[in-house]
């Protein structure tokens, strides 16, 4: 009995312990990348747009995935999926219309009704996925999703010393969704008869209600039919709605609010950092550049002793605990990288090159290739655990992947560059077959195969012509790039990339380069365009 009981055991053991070796030949198949858009693409749902049918979780990782194939081989079907996608989901009740932010999933198909609760991951992901999108289109609605989004963020999920917190809880009062519903009577009480009949046809708002007899805010028809229903112009009816929207939030701000978790977890807040840091730099906003600063102080302060990652921080007691896991070090190193190619000080990136360092000294695993989620100094486990399979967040090894090839662009140091090359060599056969639960790897395989472009600017970065040169080598959706940026003085503390480089002629300069081999330098940004977009 007891020598079966053992041997049960020791069985039991290795399968929970036998991971997917990823390890061995290196070699890509481009064509991987085809089978998992075919995969994804009859999945879809054509009309109401996201994944499947009910209920409808957001999937950000699978939509960024499709705007990098998009970007290299233009095929409007991809961008469309995308489109519908976003569109319907920030025209949902999953989107908190008067307040921003994206609830967690659907519980139906069509992303009317939500599960209340608001997820700071969930809002980190989609925040930089609508800000790619409009990068990408111009379009100006996805610029508000954006702000209402990290704007809610700043109001609701910031804690004074700069962390982010968890998560809002879906219930106030004991009942789910209380603070989001609304009557006609209530609406009109805060707007009048006129505008609340307006706002009430806008936003779906009717006697019974969508919702257990109330409504959930949401947008189920184009505002155009609402403007001439009205007989308004569709600038009178958007002004009439955007104040309209400001009274009802100072009503609903009278309620009871829902619960908040205020845990601060590190590799959450490394999701937040990097949309933050990208959005000051696409927008111009220097009031988002100041939170993703004070965020990467307070991480980098609080979290961090003797170069090694804590996992979570409350207020009280005030003291960071639990050793961070790989997910901690490769998302936080993520935003790291973000902030550096917003504010470029050099020290960001030192930062998360450090963090990284770490990842290879500590989590690798180096007989099966890839990353641990634990550090080999990490209170021992019955087995150390390797997550591979992306879920409502990339896993560890996905994101560390994607900052090696980051740091590798950086650096032109194969360190950085081999484990990450082997690991998503080794995972071509899932990736094409469940592409669902590797949208991150496939995000990874895009810039590994697009052979990224490592672009230098020498000059002073407040300086006119410098910021010129950035403009036209950020302000587009460009997934398959890296920039450093640096005035002459101070090229030593920087990435690689900018050693031994020098101004031409006096002026700002732009270098252009693939594996370290680098184009004729440039000087304006009309000769430098071309150079990035090829």
């Amino acid at each position: 009995q007891l020598e079966q009981v053992t041997q049960n055991g020791e069985v039991l053991l290795s399968r929970i312990g036998a991971t997917f070796p990823l390890k061995g030949a290196a070699s890509f198949s481009p064509e991987v990348r085809d089978m998992a858009i075919q995969a994804l693409g009859q999945n879809f749902d054509k009309v109401n747009g996201g994944m499947g049918g009910a209920p409808k979780f957001p999937q950000p990782m699978t939509y960024d995935f499709l705007l990098r194939a998009y970007y290299r081989n233009r095929q409007p079907g991809l961008l469309q999926m995308v489109e519908l996608t976003l569109l319907k989901m920030a025209h949902g009740g999953m989107y908190d219309q008067l307040g921003g932010g994206f609830h967690r999933y659907s519980v139906d198909a069509v992303w009317l009704v939500p599960h209340f609760e608001k997820m700071l991951y969930d809002n980190a992901l989609l925040a930089r996925l609508y800000l790619h999108a409009y990068q990408l289109t111009g379009k100006p609605f996805y610029r508000q999703i954006v702000e209402e989004t990290l704007d809610y963020v700043v109001r609701e999920m910031t804690d004074p010393a700069g962390g982010f917190y968890s998560s809002q809880d879906a219930d106030s009062e004991g009942e789910e969704g209380k603070f989001f519903l609304w009557t006609p009577a209530e609406i009109k009480l805060v707007l009048g008869q006129n505008d609340g009949e307006i706002f009430c046809a806008a936003y779906d708002v009717k006697p019974g209600g969508n919702f257990e007899g109330q409504s959930i805010l949401n947008i189920p028809r184009p505002f155009d039919e609402v403007a001439g229903q009205f007989k308004l112009s569709p600038a009178e009816l958007a002004a009439v709605l955007q104040q309209s929207k400001a009274r009802l939030f100072a009503a609903r701000e009278q309620r009871v609010k829902p619960g908040r978790d205020e845990k601060v977890l590190t590799a959450w807040n490394g999701l937040m950092l990097a949309p933050f840091a990208e959005a000051a730099r696409v927008f111009n906003r220097p009031d988002y550049l100041q939170v993703a600063e004070r965020n990467a102080e307070f991480i980098l302060s609080t979290m961090l002793k003797d170069g090694r990652l804590f996992r979570t921080w409350k207020a009280e007691p005030g003291v960071p605990k639990l050793m961070g896991y790989l997910e901690d070090y490769a998302f936080y190193a993520d935003g790291l990288l973000a902030l550096y190619q917003t504010s470029f000080n050099p020290r960001w990136f030192r930062q998360a090159q450090n963090l990284m360092d770490v990842v290879l000294d500590h989590f690798a695993d180096d007989q099966l290739g890839g990353f641990f989620d634990t550090a080999d100094d990490h209170e021992q486990l019955i087995t150390r655990p390797k997550n591979m399979q992306d879920n409502a967040t990339p896993c560890g090894n996905s994101m560390a992947v994607r900052v090696l090839l980051l740091l590798a662009a950086y650096t032109g140091n194969s360190r950085y560059e081999e484990p990450a090359i082997e690991a998503l060599g080794a995972l071509q056969q899932p990736m094409g077959q469940y592409p669902g639960a590797f949208t991150a790897w496939l995000a990874g395989l895009e810039f590994a195969l697009a052979r990224p472009k490592e672009v230098a600017i020498i000059g002073d970065i407040t300086s006119d012509n410098t910021r010129q040169l950035l403009a036209i080598a950020q302000q587009p959706y460009r997934p398959n790039q890296v920039v450093a940026a640096a005035a002459p003085e101070s090229l030593p503390d920087h990435p690689e990339l900018v050693h031994n480089r020098s101004l031409q002629n006096g002026q700002a300069t732009a270098y252009v380069c693939q594996n370290f081999t680098c184009r004729q330098p440039v000087t304006t940004p009309e000769a430098l365009e071309p150079l990035l977009a090829a």
